[in-house]
């Protein structure tokens, strides 16, 4: 292959590697520009000669600003750069520049299994929800025998899972923003793909008791024969026999309500699909979260919903986010959800910059400046249309394009996605990570060829083709609206055949005791 570099903006002084194993020094590009040391694959060259303090450009924006003389054709990583300060969350362009998100897109559908409230689920799950991290051991013996010995009797059931998390006890339960916890893990029990089926399992004397987590009026009663909430709890069992026998017994009633339920046709409107990036590298912003980014608009024009998050991946872009928003007031919740943010890295004596990983590094983000515009390009172009604050749920007839404020940790990010109401998730990676939700199903988007061979039985999709020349951004867009549609109606991602899933991490900013 010859030597190919990608350049994202007329205004960049810098281009990214795209040769597989990188560029060696003496390498002569074709504007004629030699390489005057070796370039890591999805590493940054210097375009022109770049003074000490002067910009560096990707994406069109200052990622940083040289920290000596830079020549045309050397290697330009993190430590030749002075990160910028974090924008001002004062003076922003206020839903100044909200574009329309294209014609509507009519005439799409999936096979979704329709619930109460008027939500879709894309799965039929049985959920148990937990109280407290103290029942996950007798929990996941329980599941495991539902099973072998209940679910084969409901083969409409998809799965059974149990929503266990590090929560409940040794916590401050009334410190102000113990409401994140709580709330996120409340709306997750009501997450579409469960069926308005509730059923809880405590251990009797935990802070976090059930009708604090489910106080009454937050769920639907489905009989009025069993109006309360549906508990087992473990203290008032006569051992761990007793206890198992509980559980399965109370699963069952569950069980057979779920099994009743019947795909039925559609529209793609009630799509609801969180997007997230993690292990990213270079490529990320160039070809995997474009392409989403291409699908988000696709979805929003079908009339659907599309999550997108991770506040320090997109706090350096907050003046793009709140001049694409529909309103005014959507614009201050971006800006305040920025500036509470801040503030909950003020306390912990970090910044924004702690967010870039090691392997972030190696694969060719400097910073997170850098990463935070390759990031947010997942979001597509539409107006936004609603914020969520962490563990906030949509609501009934929100639409669109929504941030949803989360930590940029995956594990936690996916957590708050489904809080807030995902049933269908969409996962880049760059680096490579086998990262699942038992929860719903996730496709994931590799950035490179490279990976998506290597993992082939990991990556539902390959965006390394754009790289390569073989597709463009809006091929591969509308490959991965296509993609969620089918996997919306049942068909099964790569973790979910492999059953890869993540454990649920809620994000807790309040004190431990």
């Amino acid at each position: 292959m010859p030597p190919l570099t990608l350049r994202m903006h007329d205004h960049d002084n810098v281009a990214i590697v795209a040769n597989e194993g990188g560029l060696p020094t003496g390498t002569v590009l074709p504007s004629g520009l030699v390489l005057r040391e070796k370039v890591p694959q999805g590493h940054k060259v210097s375009l022109v000669a770049i003074a000490e303090g002067a910009a560096v450009c990707r994406y069109g924006v200052p990622i940083g600003f040289a920290a000596e003389p830079i020549a045309a054709g050397r290697w330009v990583h993190e430590r030749l750069l002075r990160m910028p300060e974090a924008g001002a969350l004062e003076g922003l362009p206020m839903a100044t520049a909200p574009k329309s998100p294209g014609a509507p897109l009519e005439g799409f559908t999936f096979e979704g299994f329709r619930n109460a409230d008027g939500s879709v689920g894309t799965r039929n799950l049985l959920a148990i929800t937990t109280t407290v991290q103290c029942v996950a051991g007798v929990v996941e013996h329980a599941v495991k025998r539902i099973r072998a010995e209940l679910l084969p009797k409901y083969p409409h059931v998809d799965d059974v899972v149990a929503l266990e998390h590090g929560y409940g006890c040794g916590v401050a339960i009334d410190a102000p923003d113990a409401v994140i916890p709580i709330r996120t893990l409340r709306h997750i029990s009501l997450n579409p793909n469960f069926g308005g089926e509730v059923m809880v399992v405590s251990l009797g004397c935990e802070k976090l008791a059930p009708t604090r987590l489910l106080p009454p009026g937050s769920i639907p009663v489905r009989d009025e024969r069993e109006p309360g909430l549906d508990v087992v709890v473990l203290q008032d069992e006569a051992g761990f026999g007793p206890m198992l026998e509980r559980i399965c017994e109370r699963a069952e009633h569950h069980l057979q309500r779920l099994d009743a339920r019947r795909r039925e046709t559609v529209p793609a409107s009630e799509l609801v699909v969180g997007v997230q990036c993690g292990g990213s590298d270079a490529f990320s912003g160039v070809t995997a979260n474009p392409a989403v980014g291409f699908c988000t608009d696709l979805i929003v024009r079908a009339g659907g919903t599309v999550l997108f998050s991770e506040t320090t991946e997109v706090r350096d872009a907050v003046a793009q986010l709140t001049a694409r928003a529909a309103t005014r007031e959507v614009a201050e919740a971006i800006v305040r959800e920025m500036a509470w943010y801040d503030a909950y890295l003020q306390r912990g004596r970090v910044d924004r910059s702690a967010n870039t990983t090691p392997g972030n590094k190696a694969g060719g983000l400097s910073n997170i400046v850098e990463k935070a515009m390759g990031s947010v390009v997942k979001s597509g172009s539409a107006p936004i249309s609603a914020v969520l604050a962490p563990g906030e749920k949509l609501k009934p007839g929100q639409k669109g394009l929504v941030y949803a404020a989360t930590p940029a940790s995956d594990f936690i990010c996916g957590t708050l996605q489904l809080a807030a109401g995902m049933n269908l998730h969409v996962f880049t990676t760059g680096r490579g990570t086998p990262y699942g939700l038992a929860e719903a199903p996730v496709v994931k988007v590799a950035t490179r060829s490279e990976l998506a061979r290597r993992w082939h039985d990991l990556m539902d999709l390959d965006a390394g083709r754009i790289a390569e020349g073989q597709a463009t951004v809006e091929d591969l867009g509308w490959e991965l609206f296509r993609l969620l549609l089918a996997t919306a109606s049942g068909q099964r991602t790569w973790a979910e055949k492999h059953r890869l899933h993540n454990a649920l991490v809620l994000f807790n900013p309040a004190p431990v005791t």
